[in-house]
This record gives C-alpha cells, sequence and structure tokens, in this order.
C-alpha cells in the first residue's frame, strides 16, 4: 500500500473529474454513499455551469473548478488534490486530455471509463455520440464499455474491465447511448470498488 494512501480507520478519498451533467458522477456518489472505507471527497470540473456541479451542491461535496492555463502547462493541480489528501482520481464524463504532471503524481491511480470497445473507437475526439456514430457508420455488430488507467495517450492505459452489448439493426447513436449508460452507471461504481480494494490490499 503506498506510504500516502490511507491509515487503517481513514477512507480512501477519491476526486471525481467530470465535464457535463454528472450522471456517472451521481451514481458513484450513491455506491459510496454509506461505505466506511471509501469517500468522494472532492468534484472536479472545467465546466462552469456544468451539472455536475449542482449534483455536488445537492450532495454536500466540496468542488474544484480547474483553469485551463494552470491544469495543462502549470502544476495540474497536483497541490489542490494532494492539500485534499486524495488517493484516487475517477474520471466520470471529463474531457480534457490530464496532463503528464497529474499521471505522474497519480501513477495507476486514475481511472476512465470509455462508451465504447477499446482499442476500437479511442482517441483525440472520441467521446459521447461521435462514438456511437463512429460505432454505427461502420456497421459494428457490438459496442460496449471499457474501464481503464489513464496514461499519457487517450483511451490507451491498461484495461480493467470490459462488457458488450450487441448493436440492434434499428439502433441510432441516442439509442445506441442510452443503453451504453445503463451499462456504465451498472458497472463502473462496482469496478472502481474492486480495483481500489486491491490497490489498497495489504
Amino acid at each position: 500500500m503506498d506510504e500516502h494512501l490511507k491509515k487503517d480507520n481513514e477512507p480512501v478519498r477519491l476526486a471525481v473529474f467530470a465535464s457535463g451533467a454528472g450522471s456517472n458522477a451521481l451514481k458513484i456518489i450513491q455506491y459510496f454513499k454509506n461505505n466506511p472505507g471509501i469517500s468522494i471527497s472532492l468534484i472536479v470540473c472545467n465546466k462552469q455551469g456544468a451539472g455536475v456541479l449542482q449534483i455536488a451542491e445537492n450532495q454536500g461535496i466540496e468542488t474544484l473548478m480547474l483553469e485551463k492555463e494552470r491544469f495543462f502547462r502549470g502544476d495540474g493541480f497536483v497541490t489542490d488534490l494532494k492539500e485534499r489528501k486524495i488517493d484516487f482520481i475517477i474520471l466520470a464524463g471529463f474531457l480534457w486530455k490530464i496532463p503528464v504532471s497529474l499521471i505522474q503524481a497519480f501513477p495507476s491511480r486514475i481511472i476512465n471509463i470509455h462508451p465504447a470497445l477499446l482499442p476500437k473507437y479511442g482517441g483525440k475526439g472520441m467521446y459521447g455520440a461521435f462514438v456511437h456514430e463512429a460505432v454505427l457508420n461502420a456497421e459494428e455488430k457490438e459496442s460496449g464499455i471499457t474501464i481503464h488507467l489513464v496514461d499519457e495517450q487517450y483511451d490507451h492505459g491498461d484495461h480493467l474491465f470490459q462488457v458488450s452489448i450487441p448493436v440492434l439493426p434499428d439502433d441510432t447513436a441516442e439509442s445506441l447511448a442510452n443503453r451504453i449508460h445503463n451499462l456504465e452507471h451498472q458497472h463502473y461504481p462496482v469496478q472502481i470498488e474492486k480495483f481500489i480494494k486491491m490497490s489498497t490490499a495489504g
């Protein structure tokens, strides 16, 4: 267990990074609400007025707003995260690329979810409806989600979990997105917990 992680009686502290409405963030918050060992301690956002900020307020969770210049060319807000004793970073619909400074400060402790079966349909610009449209345009027979660690490249880190669903003949990008969202909500919190328990064991 890392020297900066917690003593036995202290919860592991998570920061959830999100850019939009925050549906995944809310599911994660709800899942860990009564968990004595894992705490959602911070919501980090890069977009003023994003729905996830209202969720954080409703849930009584501290928020941190990112400033672009400092995030990409400064310290990546590592200082703020360390001051709050954050142990793991969870990306939940966060659209900025994670800078090297942050990856180095949290090695193998940043988790992301992607709405496709990586390595297909990943990379720069591949998010949201763009992913589902690409899947449909390629006439893929299946799609799904990939939960993975974050490294210096988009959608590239080690895979922790994948699950697939069939692409239906009458699927639109919207209908496929809805079913993928259901998969995300069902599996992401569970896999986060599983990985953190494995990483902090012993």
